[in-house]
């Protein structure tokens, strides 16, 4: 008998693209819209990206523009100033937005559980 422990492989599950078959569902531009905060968000890149100016004008203009690739090219610009406390709070603002996404639509979330112990990992390498 082997004397070492048993232990799975660990499976990762790599996602980019939106449009990808089963799992682009993870994408924050898949097309899952959800309510949070008193306001309906076509993606969650767009609620995202409006968070960065929470409370002004700029950031109902991302919540309302029509694709979570605009949303990103506004919130992702430098003419207006973040929010102060925008580097402590943006991991929890996507966790919000991943969860109420995930939470409005239950065959995404049966594609997420169905992950089961699996590592999720966005392939880019353009972002942590």
């Amino acid at each position: 008998m082997d004397p070492r422990p048993y232990c799975e492989a660990k499976v990762t599950i790599y996602f980019y693209g939106a449009d990808e078959v089963p799992y682009g569902c993870f994408s924050n531009f898949s097309s899952h819209g959800f309510d949070l905060d008193g306001h309906w968000w076509p993606t969650s890149e767009h609620y995202f990206q409006a968070q960065k100016f929470v409370g002004t004008r700029h950031a109902d203009l991302i919540r309302r523009t029509a694709s979570p690739v605009r949303a990103a090219e506004l919130g992702r610009g430098r003419a207006l100033p973040l929010r102060r406390d925008w580097e402590r709070v943006k991991d929890d603002v996507m966790r919000r937005a991943v969860a109420a996404k995930f939470a409005a639509h239950a065959d995404i979330r049966a594609i997420l559980l169905d992950t089961g112990n699996a590592e999720i990992v966005e392939d880019t390498g353009t972002d942590h």
